[in-house]
């Protein structure tokens, strides 16, 4: 028999993988052209040119032993010192190699944030609606993952609520911006009424509470939108990125975690950092796409593609009746539901063959996530077929 917790786990299985599932076995029988997948987060725009061009030069160019051996567990050396000054040149910062840890995308690095944090019972604090990842990656190690909720008309977090939820207990609070799944972009002035609120618990609770960004969408920002770099704003923080998305590579498993060098503990987090990668079985980092991203660490997709998808789907939905905060990054709309059962509305969707993503999974029942990164053609295809599930709810 497997162990009760994985028994609760497969229980649970992410209802997103699901409907990507059931993506296949519809096209299988209507055809992949007339089956409208919005379930899943997989870009469908081709990686830049110049990786395949860097991928090629490291194989021909640069030793065997150094591209596919073992290195330090945090990572290659000059690799994370071209990150550091990178982000240090971009967001005026003075981060070294020192500050940052390669990892297997953005979920990697979460796990071993979480495995360096928490002790049994302690609790990290998150604002609906959220990744469903988050509460495996706490309870993997034996945390507690608690929500906060969000106004519904703009998804900006409940300060107020958050106020009153941190406790002795908090260990850490992660943000996800821009947001999955509702595309919002955490302003400023959030950032720092956040920080402020953040620094007065932890004199109060005489305690450290550190502050996760979890950013795998930073670079999809739309119409000139930017995102607050969270190591500017507060001490005890970190950055999860990875370059799934910004580089259409999310098989590849390949990112990082910055980290403030002024945190609490600094030193003895970083070198945890670096044993959890071990031991959790990660070891390092993709040894090859490590030295890919050295080489193309200016390198960004064509967001105009997603941006024009966006708006397509976005000014047509909310044209037939669906209220919708409009995105400012990512790729995801995060529409309400025409009816309070958001996971009847999935099924619904369905005989119109739309896959969708019910709130519910994001923790944020009544709305449904729709992935738009698929090509321009099909969404406009799948036009009628939500004018058709609409006109269930709203009539002609």
């Amino acid at each position: 028999m497997i162990s009760n917790k994985m028994m609760e786990y497969v229980s649970n299985s992410s209802i997103i993988r699901a409907m990507f599932e059931e993506g296949k076995r519809l096209s299988s029988i209507y055809g992949e052209e007339n089956v409208f997948d919005f379930s899943l987060g997989n870009p469908n725009v081709q990686p830049p040119d110049n990786i395949k061009k860097a991928i090629l030069e490291i194989l021909s160019e640069e030793s065997p032993t150094l591209v596919h051996g073992y290195m330090n567990n945090s990572g290659y050396e000059d690799i994370r010192a071209e990150i550091a000054s990178h982000l240090s040149r971009k967001y005026n910062l003075k981060l070294t190699s020192n500050n940052l840890i390669m990892t297997c995308g953005a979920a990697g690095g979460l796990n071993i944030l979480l495995k360096t944090l928490l002790n049994p019972g302690d609790e990290v604090i998150t604002f609906a609606p959220f990744f469903g990842e988050y509460k495996n990656y706490a309870n993997n190690f034996e945390g507690n993952l608690v929500v906060v909720s969000s106004n519904l008309e703009t998804f900006e977090p409940n300060l107020e609520e958050l106020k009153e939820k941190i406790t002795n207990k908090t260990k850490a609070i992660i943000i996800n911006s821009p947001n999955n799944p509702t595309g919002v972009v955490y302003s400023e002035t959030f950032i720092k009424e956040l920080a402020d609120l953040l620094n007065k618990k932890q004199e109060k609770l005489n305690t450290s509470i550190y502050l996760i960004s979890d950013e795998p969408y930073r670079e999809i920002v739309y119409d000139g939108v930017k995102v607050p770099y969270i190591l500017k704003y507060y001490r005890n923080s970190f950055i999860g990125y990875s370059y799934s998305k910004s580089l259409s590579l999310p098989g590849e498993r390949i990112g990082y975690i910055a980290c403030n060098g002024e945190m609490d503990d600094f030193e003895n987090v970083m070198q945890s950092l670096n044993v959890a990668n071990r031991i959790l079985g990660f070891v390092n980092a993709p040894s090859l796409f490590q030295r890919v991203i050295g080489k193309c660490l200016d390198t960004e997709v064509d967001v105009n593609i997603y941006k024009r998808n966006r708006d397509l789907l976005y000014n047509h939905l909310t044209e037939i009746g669906f209220p919708c905060v409009k995105p400012q990054g990512a790729f995801y709309l995060f529409p309400k539901s025409l009816i309070a059962d958001d996971k009847k509305f999935a099924v619904e969707a369905k005989k119109f063959n739309i896959l969708l993503v019910p709130g519910s999974a994001f923790g944020c029942p009544g709305h449904f996530r729709l992935s738009y990164c698929i090509s321009y053609e099909k969404i406009e295809k799948s036009l009628d077929s939500f004018d058709k599930l609409a006109k269930i709810y709203l009539g002609s």
